[in-house]
């Protein structure tokens, strides 16, 4: 394995971390803006007021992203361990 894989690999990892973490933090993001507007219309400066709306679209992002989510993180498993399979065979006994 030289440095061109362990670069693609770390390269992939963080695409998929990325990946995956884009609805959570959009949807935070969304909710988080209008409670922000509302609470800027309505002059109500209640910082608790934020925590449950953001709560709920983050549980509702991921009950409906959650098995692209855990498909996703299983396709980079199985590329991973396809990966140390072939390091695997290059290195054993009739290996270099």
């Amino acid at each position: 394995m030289d440095q061109t894989q362990i670069i693609s690999i770390g390269a992939r990892a963080m695409w998929v971390a990325m990946e995956l973490s884009l609805p959570v933090l959009a949807a935070s993001l969304v909710v988080g803006l209008m409670v922000s507007v509302f609470q800027a219309v309505t002059q109500l400066q209640e910082p608790t007021l934020t925590f449950i709306p953001k709560i709920l679209a983050v549980v509702v992002v991921v009950v409906f992203t959650g098995p692209w989510m855990l498909n996703t993180m299983l396709d980079y498993t199985r590329e991973l361990f396809a990966l140390m399979e072939e390091v695997g065979r290059s290195t054993g006994p009739n290996g270099p």
